[in-house]
């Protein structure tokens, strides 16, 4: 191999492992670690949640960026998928109502939701929304992991929901708006079921494809407006990985009512049937030198190849 070719691999396969590694899932760059009970946000924390708008109404929902051309979200966000002329999918968005200038918009292309969906108490609450062109990757726009099928999501284990929905019931999120977080618990799904049917005159039933995360008490909680959002847990290795969309709940924060969320491992296929492309985390990476633990090895390894 030529000195000029040996140049030109290391550069491409530097270049190739980093940019790999920027782009990975659920690592956000610009951190370390109202939604009812919440509190703000910092600015770049969660770089994969985006703002659901149509033209004339404005926010509707919260949604997720699972790749650069895709978005997940919930299946009542869009009561009619075959006609999405009307909705505008902001990205790096940090409030609602104020500048943001790492924001990006793009219209949406086609909404893909499971076959059979009907209303969010009979499950499938789940949409995949495609963007009308790519999403440009940075510190403020990047994607979230989802789950294979066989990621477990244990009853105890506290994860985040993030969105701009309302602070009480029919109460707005007030003034600029700025992107809300909590932390609740994953509640499971018996236990969930008992809560929920303490009051006879209010009968749900938990579904299989359903996970509830909460407080028996109340008090934290999804609630209006943050629908399609991202129940995200994080890992034993950091990374933060989506188990359940907002789907519904009975109002918001209210004793033995806990958010009720489409889970996710009960969509890996319709979802990789649908993407691909989509890496699903807890599977084989087939991109052998794709994660940051391995970079080192890889590019040792490259070197000695071009040094024979």
């Amino acid at each position: 191999m030529s000195p000029n070719s040996r140049f030109f691999a290391i550069f491409w396969f530097t270049t190739g492992v980093l940019a790999s590694y920027a782009q990975e899932c659920g690592r956000p760059p610009l951190t370390e670690n109202r939604i009812v009970g919440g509190m703000d946000a910092e600015d770049g924390a969660w770089p994969w949640q985006v703002d659901v708008q149509t033209v004339g109404d404005g926010h509707i929902c919260g949604g997720s960026i699972i790749t650069e051309n895709w978005v997940l979200s919930a299946a009542h966000c869009f009561p009619n998928p075959s006609d999405v002329s009307s909705y505008i999918i902001y990205a790096g968005r940090y409030q609602l109502n104020g500048y943001n200038q790492h924001e990006l918009s793009r219209r949406v292309r086609r909404v893909v939701i499971p076959s059979g969906y009907s209303d969010p108490n009979n499950g499938k609450d789940v949409a995949l929304v495609q963007l009308s062109s790519p999403l440009t990757w940075s510190d403020h726009i990047l994607p979230v992991c989802l789950p294979g099928s066989n990621t477990l999501f244990p009853s105890g284990m506290v994860c985040s929901v993030t969105g701009w929905g309302h602070t009480r019931d029919d109460v707005p999120l007030p003034g600029v708006g700025t992107l809300q977080e909590v932390q609740v618990p994953i509640i499971s799904q018996g236990s969930c079921q008992s809560m929920y049917q303490t009051d006879p005159s209010e009968q749900v039933d938990i579904l299989y494809d359903m996970i509830c995360a909460g407080y028996q008490e109340g008090g934290k909680d999804s609630c209006q407006g943050d629908s399609g959002g991202p129940l995200v847990c994080r890992m034993i290795n950091g990374t933060w990985v989506q188990a359940g969309v907002v789907s519904f709940g009975l109002g918001c924060a209210h004793r033995n009512k806990p958010g009720v969320y489409t889970r996710m491992t009960s969509y890996t296929s319709f979802i990789s049937n649908t993407i691909p492309e989509i890496r699903l985390y807890g599977r084989a990476d087939q991109n052998w030198c794709g994660r940051a633990a391995i970079v080192v090895s890889c590019l040792s390894s490259l070197r000695i190849l071009l040094q024979k």
